[in-house]
């Protein structure tokens, strides 16, 4: 089978981008998304830093940081253009972080469960356009996929759907972060 008939089996439409410049896409947005999560997680805990959910975000923000890691060195390795929003997503993460955890912990685990859902369809999609060329990424990218999942699974038995307006609330979080890694491919 062709790249080419591989690339539509796997999901490309017309116009998508390809080979390198679609990888590097990837990782643009995966390393902004990471680095994004980082800033919830420490809006939160400069709000929840002494809470009883304390022990559980600072896990979730140190497997965080470990994915941002891994993403920091392929950015630098492959040669890739971080996204140019990364002073937006330092801002907006902290005050999606920091927002949610003044509605309290259940809030805050909400905020979680959103995004994470959205980070386990968007890894999903990688995984799936991933060749056997790229391997590495994609096996990297199925490893952090099943601490997103997780750390989703920590915020529902932590009583995320109990918070107030939690299907609102998640509603706007999974749309914003859809937003944002949209955006975080093409700038």
């Amino acid at each position: 089978m062709t790249r080419a008939a591989r690339g539509k089996r796997r999901g490309r439409l017309p116009g998508d981008p390809t080979g390198e410049r679609s990888v590097h896409r990837m990782i643009r947005v995966d390393q902004a998304g990471e680095y994004g999560a980082m800033r919830i997680y420490q809006g939160q805990l400069r709000v929840l830093g002494r809470s009883a959910s304390a022990p559980v975000i600072r896990r979730m923000a140190d497997q965080e940081q470990q994915h941002l890691d891994a993403f920091n060195a392929m950015i630098v390795r492959r040669r890739v253009r971080p996204t140019v929003l990364m002073p937006l997503w330092h801002v907006a993460g902290f005050a999606l972080g920091a927002g949610t955890a003044l509605l309290g912990e259940r809030a805050a685990m909400a905020c979680t469960v959103a995004v994470e859902e959205v980070i386990d369809e968007h890894y999903a999609g990688q995984i799936e356009r991933l060749d056997d060329d790229e391997a590495d990424l994609r096996e990297t990218v199925a490893a952090f996929r099943l601490d997103e999942i997780e750390h989703r699974d920590t915020g529902l038995a932590r009583g995320a759907e109990r918070a107030p307006g939690y299907e609102a609330l998640t509603a706007v979080i999974k749309a914003g972060s859809r937003l944002a890694i949209w955006l975080s491919e093409r700038f």
